[in-house]
Order: structure tokens, then sequence, then C-alpha cells
């Protein structure tokens, strides 16, 4: 196969793309561009549709399927993910393909463009970096009972394999903490594992009925712990980690003391918790949402209620999302940046704004602002930026990020940053801001590779 940087490779994705874009290559100046990974592409074509009563299949698109997988293997043969690619295409045939390899220092985003750029190596947002606080005085709720756990278990599932106390020792080193006693209770009665079934689905669903959910096998236990929940930096960072006094859960992104142990079948994971909120239980049963980044919800108050008593109440546990920590400025929430600014306030993200350009005057000195996104144009001055000294996140359009870079304004407080793009705008300068905010840390740039070639016309 010839290589990622071989014209040859991209010839026929080339053109697919000329034949499906035939007022773009005819139009000086203009691109098409995109992107291909090994989860997934982005290639600009008219839409397919298959023939009237039949759904879409591989076999309406294969010429596209076939180009794609091209380029596929020959990111796996050089160990990418992912590349972008930009064409400019003349009516001649004439075409210059540039190729862009964004490398660790920079985040997938969204089709051609770059997505968060990491100014800082192994950094995470401030919700990641938050731990648990104590809470003195949590106790275990009065309806644990690990000994009724155990005995209803066995009667409901009698012959299951249970634990070895050697192998529930084993699981707790592996994961630096003790098992409490509940749980300690559950794997001596089956240890969940799929080789102990022989292949018996029926097995399987009668641990899962008995204990009214998917149980993880004992080694494949682990810590909901914020690393174990991660989310891109565009993402991650208007959120925030906020704990109300009222809280059963504390409202984290994830904490030593969750220990995961099953799964309700679509994706969300239940766990022991030992780092309780304000109002919660030591040992209580919660949910983490797998279309939440944050927080979990409160399932029942011990294992025995959630098993043996089958009492499932599920109470939300996060509102971190909310003024004054998170406030949203646009022509639906918030009118203005006076009405955002609070002394709590750790995440304004500026939006869709029909009026007069916004100042920032307003959050100047705030003491826990760390992230600030604005669409471009909603500012009306950019170099108000620099006075927000406790950034550590930075979202703004190219135009934007110009004049703070230009006028070497850019704060040196920032942890990540990312350039909002809207409208189908040319990658290369986008990139090339790109390129000169990881500069100014030192770190590793957008490469690029210019390949040229002629696609004959007609053919």
């Amino acid at each position: 196969m010839p290589s990622i940087h071989d014209f040859v490779t991209w010839e026929p994705l080339l053109r697919l793309l000329r034949a499906g874009n035939p007022e773009t290559v005819a139009a000086p100046g203009r691109h098409v561009a995109g992107r291909i990974g090994h989860d997934g592409w982005s290639v600009p074509l008219p839409p397919r549709f298959p023939p009237p009563g039949r759904a879409m299949q591989v076999e309406d698109m294969q010429d596209e399927v076939d180009a794609v997988q091209r380029v596929q293997s020959a990111l796996a043969d050089v160990g990418l993910d992912r590349i972008s690619y930009v064409a400019e295409m003349s009516s001649t045939g004439r075409t210059m393909l540039h190729l862009l390899t964004f490398g660790p220092a920079v985040e997938a985003g969204v089709g051609p463009y770059p997505g968060s750029l990491i100014l800082v190596e192994g950094s995470v947002p401030e919700p990641w970096r938050r731990l648990p606080h104590p809470v003195p005085g949590a106790v275990q709720a009065r309806s644990v009972d690990p000994a009724l756990l155990e005995r209803t278990l066995r009667e409901r599932i009698p012959g299951a394999t249970g634990a070895t106390e050697t192998e529930i020792a084993a699981a707790e080193a592996r994961l630096g903490i003790a098992l409490p006693d509940e749980l300690n209770a559950l794997y001596r009665v089956t240890r969940a594992r799929w080789q102990d079934w022989r292949d018996d689905y029926a097995a399987a669903q009668c641990v899962s009925d008995a204990v009214g959910f998917e149980l993880f096998p004992l080694d494949a236990l682990y810590i909901a712990d914020a690393p174990s929940r991660p989310c891109p930096w565009e993402f991650a960072a208007t959120e925030a980690a906020v704990t109300p006094p009222d809280a059963a859960v504390q409202g984290l992104v994830g904490s030593p003391g969750w220990i995961a142990f099953g799964d309700n079948g679509g994706g969300d994971r239940i766990a022991v918790d030992l780092t309780p909120g304000p109002r919660g239980h030591v040992g209580q049963i919660i949910m983490l949402g797998h279309e939440q980044n944050i927080g979990a919800d409160l399932l029942a108050d011990s294992l025995t209620d959630l098993v043996v008593h089958r009492r499932r109440n599920r109470h939300s546990g996060h509102r971190g999302d909310q003024p004054p920590v998170v406030a949203r400025v646009n022509i639906k929430s918030l009118t203005s940046v006076q009405a955002a600014a609070d002394p709590g306030l750790e995440v304004l993200s500026i939006g869709v704004w029909d009026r007069e350009p916004l100042s920032l005057a307003a959050v100047t000195g705030l003491p826990r602002l760390h992230t600030l996104t604005a669409y471009p144009r909603t500012l009306a001055d950019p170099l108000e930026i620099a006075k927000l000294t406790g950034l550590e996140f930075l979202n703004l359009g190219p135009e934007e990020w110009r004049v703070l870079v230009d006028a070497g304004a850019v704060p040196r407080s920032l942890s990540a940053a990312a350039i909002t793009v809207h409208g189908d705008r040319h990658p290369l300068p986008v990139v090339a801001i790109a390129n000169e905010l990881l500069a100014l840390r030192k770190r590793p740039p957008i490469l690029q590779t210019i390949l040229e070639g002629h696609l004959t016309p007609g053919v």
C-alpha cells in the first residue's frame, strides 16, 4: 500500500470530492476539507439516498467506503489515529492536498479543525482535580444488613460460586481500598465470573435478576475516580463541581471512595459511595449516568435496600450547571455580563448574541472564574481578557485570538485553549493560530504536509 503521504493513497477520495463538489472546484480559492480516523470520517459529499422502500446500505456508498478505507489502512501503517485534509482543486485537475497531523498536544475536533490545545502537558480541567470533602459524622444507613443480604442472595441463586477470602483480599489490594461489608457479602455469594456459568446465559440472567442489575465480576471492580471519567477539555472546562448543603451525593467527577460494581444495562455505572454528601450515608448506592460528565444520582441508602427490599428511589444529585457558578449569556438566557457577575462564578459562556458586543469589565477580579467561552464577534474588546488572571481555559473565535496573540496578551494562566469556528472557514489560517498558541508554551505543533498531483478531468 502507498504511504499516508503519497498522493496515490488519496487519489480515489479526491476524485470523489472533485465529482461531488463541482462548484467548489470551479471557484478559485475554494477548498474541500474533512477528517479521517479509525473511528469515523467526515467527507463533504452530496447526500445519497437508497432506492424507495429500502434502507441505506454500505453498497450504496461503496466507492466512498473503499476510498476512506484506503486512507485508514495507510494511517494504521504509521500508527496514526486520525488525520485532517484540505484539498484545493482547480478546474484543470491540478490539486494541492494539505495533510494535518495534530499530535499529542491537540484533542480531536470537529471535521478538519483542531480541538482543544493542551498548553500544559498532563493538565486536566478544574472539576477533574476536585477531591471529596470530608463529611464529619457521616454514618451507614440503618438498613445496612450484610447477613440479611447474604442470606437472601443464597436463597435467590442457590449453588452460585462465591469468591474466596483470598480472592476478595486480592481485589482489595488491587483497588487499594477495603470492600464495605455489604459488597463483601455479595461477592461471597457470587463472584459473577462468566467461566463459572459455563456459557449459560440463563445462569448469568439469574444473577442479574437476583441483584437487580448487571453485576461486574470481582476482578472487574474499579474505582470510579475522576480519571475513569475522561472528557475533552472543551466540554469538561465548562462544568463545575458543586455540592449543595442538602446533597446526599457530592457533585464530583469521581471519587476515590466510589467503587463501581455494576451496570444498569444501559451504560450507567452502579457504585458504592464511601464519600457521601452532607445528607448522605456511608455505603449508599449511586448511579453514574453515561450521559453526564459530573455528579451521580442516589439509588438507595444501602445495598441491602437495593437488593433485598428492592427499594430504588433515584434522586438527581448534581446542580452544578446553574447560576451563579455557571452563567450563560445569550439571547435566551442572561442578557448581560453584569447579570452573570458573582463571587462564586466559575464558568462564563457567551453564546449567540444579536446586540452590541459585550464588555468583560464586570467579571474582572472574580476569584473563582476559570473558564471563558465566547462566540466570535461577541466581545467589545478582546484585550479585556488579559485582566482575567485566573483563567485556565479560553475558547474564542479566530479573530479574537488574533488580537490576543498580536498584542502578546494571551493569559499565562491558561492550561488549555480552543478556537471556535463557524461556517466553512478555511482550516489553514485556524491551524496557523493554533500553532502560534502552542509555540508560546513550547508544545508540539500541528504538522502540515503538502502533496501535489493532477486529477485528469472526466477520468
